[in-house]
């Protein structure tokens, strides 16, 4: 289904945490926000509930099942200049099972790297990090 012009879409995002308090990022192969590190997630599709939505984007883009384990936050990107009004809502998962793997490497997605939360690259995209920061700000209470 086309996007109307003008009209906010929704999308979502999940934070997913290894041992190691590593975050999970993907590195955007295409527009929009091209070459920019982003958590995994996409576009909410019509009647789809945001979480079947959110673990059926996981599985699409890294091959892990997982499991909803709280909201963290929802983001809203505004950008009338290229006609975009993106509002997502983020989830913390957890992984049922799987290893983190390229789904989409000849298309939306370059590279699938854990960071450590203390060493995150400087080109992260925009809903990753009102992400990451929520989920700083919960782990410092």
């Amino acid at each position: 289904m086309a996007a109307t012009i003008g009209l906010p879409r929704v999308g979502v995002g999940a934070v997913i945490l290894n041992e190691q308090n590593e975050i999970l990022l993907v590195l955007r192969n295409r527009n929009p926000e091209k070459d920019t590190w982003s958590i995994p997630g996409g576009k909410v599709d019509p009647y789809e509930p945001l979480e079947t939505c959110v673990i059926r984007e996981i599985k699409e883009e890294v091959n892990l099942d997982v499991g909803i384990k709280a909201l963290l936050c929802t983001a809203e990107i505004i950008r009338p200049e290229n006609a975009e009004h993106w509002l997502s809502v983020i989830y913390e998962v957890t992984v049922r099972s799987g290893e983190p793997v390229n789904m989409e490497a000849d298309g939306a997605i370059g590279d699938v790297r854990w960071f450590p939360l203390h060493e995150l690259p400087s080109n992260l995209a925009s809903f990753t990090v009102p992400a990451i920061q929520h989920l700083q700000q919960r782990n410092s209470q």
